[in-house]
């Protein structure tokens, strides 16, 4: 029944999304849309492969990729995550995933924030500077849950608060995060689709804004696997609501489940392009083990984004 009905979702999504945008050129909204870091994607894993990562997402970061990929974690896991951006721009992201004999299902707890340094003030009379600064940043807090329906599919969901500062102006909003995977069962084939920031408009400055929303589509599948080599492929196609229409491609290569290399490119987008990354995971005890993750991602003009990650499980 409930694999009917996923089927059935699937159908209703991507044909509502063929009647929407089928046979027009979608006006590219850039710059119009409001909260723009919840589009810098965490996780190095996630983006060394090209952020092709809605039907991978296997860990903490599924909160942030796909919230319904945290049923896969049969642990507690803590990911610590940051990214360094263009023009000294950082953002940070944590999170951590468990689960309780008392409630159904798994639970997801993250927070996010991008940070600059105090800016200089300048004025339409005074361009040099005004010897006085400002501060400018945003944060969100997540809730997420995930469960499984069938042996084959699940589903998550996450709650944001969101913060976005400049200067003496603040404001705060609510966005959910939608996520689907199916597990077709040839060779490690997954399917996951992915509403994300869906929200309402928020008023900054007496304008209204809405929230980047994005929907994505996304496949997964081991390519390939045998002794201690593994090799996995991915790919996903994405409509975001400000901008064109994309797509993410990326491999990992594993060996030993030990060490990992990434790759992957993002296709259509304005300026990321190339992507690849590395990977170490070390067992601390039968129970327990500890990751690292790097990745670096051409910005074209803008220059170059790196991500770390450490991950905790036990």
């Amino acid at each position: 029944m409930f694999r009917k009905v996923f089927l059935g979702m699937v159908v209703v999504m991507v044909l509502a999304h063929g009647i929407a945008y089928g046979g027009t050129e979608p006006f590219e909204k850039v710059g119009t849309y409001a909260a723009q870091f919840l589009k810098v994607g965490v996780s190095a894993r996630a983006a060394g492969m090209g952020s092709a990562y809605t039907a991978v997402a296997n860990d903490a970061t599924a909160i942030y990729w796909n919230p319904a990929g945290m049923v896969a974690q049969t642990r507690t896991q803590v990911s610590l995550n940051t990214v360094t951006w263009p023009a000294d721009i950082d953002v940070y992201f944590a999170a951590a995933t468990f689960s309780t004999p008392y409630l159904p299902g798994t639970w997801g707890v993250s927070a996010r924030a991008l940070t600059m340094d105090p800016q200089l003030e300048r004025t339409i009379y005074m361009p040099e500077g005004t010897n006085r600064y400002f501060d400018a940043g945003d944060m969100s807090f997540g809730l997420s849950y995930a469960m499984w329906f069938t042996d084959k599919f699940s589903a998550g969901i996450t709650a944001h608060f969101i913060h976005m500062g400049l200067a003496d102006k603040s404001v705060q909003t609510m966005a959910f995060d939608f996520g689907l995977i199916y597990r077709i069962g040839i060779q490690g084939m997954k399917l996951g689709m992915m509403i994300q920031s869906l929200g309402s408009e928020v008023d900054f400055d007496d304008r209204s804004s809405k929230l980047p929303t994005l929907f994505k589509v996304g496949l997964s599948i081991d390519a390939y696997r045998r002794g201690a080599h593994a090799l996995l492929a991915a790919g996903e196609f994405a409509h975001p609501s400000d901008n064109k229409e994309r797509m993410n491609v990326g491999l990992e290569y594993g060996f030993n489940e030990f060490f990992y290399l990434r790759s992957g490119y993002n296709i259509d987008y304005d300026t990321q392009g190339l992507a690849w990354g590395v990977g170490f995971r070390f067992d601390t005890s039968q129970t327990s083990d500890i990751g690292f993750d790097y990745a670096w991602e051409d910005l074209g003009f803008l220059g170059q984004a790196h991500r770390f990650t450490l991950n905790f499980s036990y």
